[in-house]
């Protein structure tokens, strides 16, 4: 596939205000498609708000938290909390993309109605994990105030293109975490309440991979370097979330989030669908930033394969430990 840029020739030409106002008539055509198939819902009525009950404090028949009133899986509750830490952080990413994108026009009504439909995701798993009592209410609260009185600064708010290239994966990502998370949860209410969040994501993600695509038909050269870049550095926005390491280390092994996941289910997809690592007729600079990310990707690939062998061991080590129990307790 050869993409040539119909209306500026050289890269250095390209400023984030000309491709802002160039891909201007995108936006609108996405956000009107986007607007077309977005269902709206609402999000009291994923809740078991028959299974809330007080908690201590103001009530005097509150009843403290404790974990097995959930029943939601420990690598569940683990998951829920980054989900839901990270999507507390709302206020920081409308700053982040107001300031990219601007507030004016087709670009503007994105990010409002974006930011609006994200905000029905932080609503609904906190109220079903009060309502199910998954969390330890207090210590949720007291990550929530940490998190976020660390604010967030994207590592991409330096450029348009890359911000543009970072979401189109990371929505993806954010889609697979809830859906896995709601599969891994252990209880049916929270998988159709994650699902629903995921069908969302999915549709911010196909906005943005579009919207992407008519960046490299811009600017082949300065789009491939984009996602190069964001590809190799690619870091989830809860990543500043207190213990996120542990937790990711622990969702990772869960199978809600891994190397594997990341390469096969986020990473490809996009790049497959936009034939990203096919693109011929670039400059120098793109086409060395095309050869980098394809050995970045094969090296992601074998780094994913030697994860899946040792979760295989693991998993190994762990059923004879069970079939052990199991043959001492005859």
């Amino acid at each position: 596939m050869t993409i040539t840029s119909p209306h500026l020739g050289s890269s250095s030409a390209w400023t984030d205000a000309r491709l802002l106002f160039a891909l201007e008539e995108v936006v609108e055509k996405e956000l009107n498609r986007h607007l077309t198939v977005a269902k709206d819902w609402m999000p009291h009525e994923y809740v078991p708000w028959t299974d809330a009950r007080n908690f201590p404090g103001f009530f005097e028949d509150g009843q403290a938290w404790e974990k097995e009133q959930s029943k939601v899986t420990e690598i569940g509750r683990i998951a829920l909390v980054v989900n839901l830490l990270t999507e507390d952080n709302l206020p920081s990413y409308h700053h982040e993309i107001a300031s990219l994108f601007g507030r004016d026009g087709a670009w503007g009504t994105w990010v409002h109605r974006w930011t609006a439909e994200e905000g029905r995701h932080g609503i609904v798993m906190r109220d079903y994990l009060l309502a199910s009592r998954a969390v330890d209410p207090d210590k949720l609260e007291q990550f929530r105030m940490s998190h976020m009185s660390e604010g967030f600064e994207s590592d991409n708010r330096h450029s348009m293109l890359h911000s543009i290239a970072y979401v189109a994966f990371q929505e993806l990502a954010t889609r697979i975490s809830h859906r896995n998370t709601g599969h891994q949860s252990g209880d049916p209410v929270c998988d159709r309440m994650l699902a629903r969040i995921a069908t969302d994501e999915n549709l911010h993600m196909v906005f943005y991979r579009n919207l992407l695509k008519s960046a490299f038909e811009l600017a082949p050269d300065l789009t491939m370097q984009a996602v190069r870049d964001v590809v190799v550095d690619f870091r989830m926005p809860g990543h500043g979330i207190p213990g996120f390491e542990r937790a990711a280390a622990q969702m990772a092994i869960g199978e809600v989030y891994n190397l594997r996941i990341h390469h096969d289910d986020v990473l490809q997809p996009v790049l497959r669908h936009l034939k990203v690592l096919e693109i011929d007729g670039l400059g120098p600079e793109g086409l060395k930033a095309q050869e980098e990310l394809g050995l970045f990707m094969g090296g992601l690939d074998a780094e994913a394969l030697k994860f899946d062998e040792k979760l295989a061991a693991r998993k190994a080590r762990m059923a004879a430990r069970a079939g052990a129990g199991r043959h001492d307790g005859r």
